[in-house]
């Protein structure tokens, strides 16, 4: 229990002293963005505020800094049932994202109607002031208390974790990309962002009068790329697959074609992308208040998998989940519940495939299973139920019992947590990415960026 106790003002003794630490963080300022309407960019991470075309540092705004000094009074002294009557306040620096601060006051005097004077003063961690004022506040009469934890959670809704895998990806060289019928403004905007993000190099594979009305729609200059005409979207999926056999593209991505028309021609076995290993399709989500990468599978292309098959789609996202910078994947094979039961197929299979990566024929990650979504994810929820894992509460893949629940899992994420996805099918010869008309900018960056990172890894293997 966080309970916060006052000291009423009969009690109050000219002296007193309260203080209290705070880390600043970026988070912070976009909820005062938010809270108080002020969205001055020099105060919002990822803004350039100075015109250099560089996002800068953002400076944390001086009325949040000067707030902490309310909280210390609120809080602790006089505590709980204290209201302002007035504030002065002399900023003497800034402070920015990882500044740790200290925040004091100091009871100076005692006047008529319950007034109580307090010096205040908030210093960086080397002992700097960058805030001097005086509080004037009305002392609460009698004792009060108050339990904090009844206050609700806050969750900013920002995408760390594909604004890490983009600043990973574009130092890269661009990865060659055959795109299949960019002919609608979503399928050719999405090729030439990620070609203007230096991610991709968009070879753009369809009806080249289709394509070039599309972008005389979008006002866009199509000169810049290479244009190969293909009459149909069969005949252009399948000469996307014979660039990459030719090596002149490293990827394949997804336009405004249905995606069975698309892998109809990976799969094929004369002339195909097809390996020994099995296709997948992995969502790469980005879950606000998640400190890691969150990948599924697969929710695209197996509809009901065997275990010999789960073997090849967990591989294939353990693969990818290194290629993006995790050292040792932990994989949970999902169920309903998180102990064998013989009515239940999936718990039998997910303790299969456990006992296959013991052993060996799932290689490079730690794979544990069955266990119920909430223990997969959520620490808590698997140290109640007992459950001692070096998966439960930290998986950073899960492996979905079919595509259903695996789809629904994403779609979830995505319109009720405001999660971001991005996805790329794997497998095949080179990385495939599937993009949907729901996708915004940042998800169809965060593809190629994925295909770009898995391209690199495959590479350096």
């Amino acid at each position: 229990m966080n309970t916060y106790s006052n000291t009423p003002f009969d009690a109050l003794e000219v002296g007193m002293e309260a203080s209290a630490q705070r880390l600043c963080r970026a988070e912070d300022f976009l909820v005062y963005a938010s809270s108080s309407g002020n969205h001055n960019p020099v105060h919002l991470p990822k803004s350039d505020h100075d015109g250099d075309g560089k996002a800068d540092e953002p400076i944390a705004p001086s009325m949040w800094v000067a707030s902490l000094i309310s909280s210390v009074l609120g809080n602790q002294l006089p505590g709980p049932g204290t209201l302002y009557d007035s504030q002065s306040l002399r900023f003497l620096g800034r402070a920015h994202a990882g500044d740790e601060l200290t925040v004091h006051v100091r009871l100076t005097e005692k006047r008529d109607k319950r007034i109580a004077v307090f010096a205040t003063t908030i210093t960086k961690a080397d002992g700097t002031p960058i805030v001097e004022g005086e509080a004037s506040v009305i002392a609460p009469a009698a004792g009060m208390s108050f339990d904090a934890d009844d206050l609700p959670g806050l969750t900013v809704q920002r995408h760390v974790h594909f604004d890490r895998l983009l600043e990973l990806a574009e130092p890269l060289p661009a990865l060659p990309t055959a795109v299949v019928c960019p002919d609608d403004p979503n399928s050719l905007g999405g090729a030439l962002l990620a070609a203007e993000h230096t991610l991709i190099t968009p070879i753009l594979v369809g009806s080249e009068k289709k394509i070039r009305e599309t972008g005389i729609d979008m006002g866009v200059d199509l000169r810049p790329f290479e244009i190969v005409d293909a009459p149909t979207d069969s005949v252009a999926a399948a000469r996307a697959v014979q660039l990459v056999h030719e090596g002149r593209a490293g990827a394949v991505m997804k336009g405004h074609l249905h995606t069975d028309d698309l892998l109809r021609a990976i799969v094929r076995t004369d002339g195909g992308l097809r390996t020994r290993r099995r296709l997948s399709h992995v969502f790469c989500m980005d879950v606000p208040g998640l400190d890691h990468l969150l990948m599924i599978t697969d929710a695209a292309i197996n509809i009901a998998p065997a275990l010999n098959e789960k073997v090849d789609i967990i591989q294939n996202a353990i693969d990818l989940g290194r290629a993006l910078g995790v050292e040792t994947p932990k994989v949970a094979v999902l169920s309903a519940v998180e102990t064998v039961n013989p009515k239940l197929p999936s718990t039998i299979e997910a303790a299969a495939l456990a006992k296959m990566a013991d052993r060996g024929q799932i290689r490079g990650g730690i794979v544990d299973g069955p266990l119920a979504m909430d223990n997969a994810v959520d620490e808590d929820a698997a140290r109640t139920k007992g459950i001692r894992s070096l998966v439960a509460g930290h998986a950073d893949i899960l492996l979905a019992p079919n595509l259903e629940a695996a789809n629904m899992i994403a779609k979830q994420l995505t319109f009720l947590a405001h999660a971001e996805a991005g996805g790329i099918v794997l497998g095949a010869k080179c990385p495939v990415i599937l993009s949907s008309r729901a996708d915004d900018d940042k998800a169809r960056l965060a593809s190629c960026a994925v295909a770009a990172l898995y391209h690199d890894w495959q590479i350096r293997q």
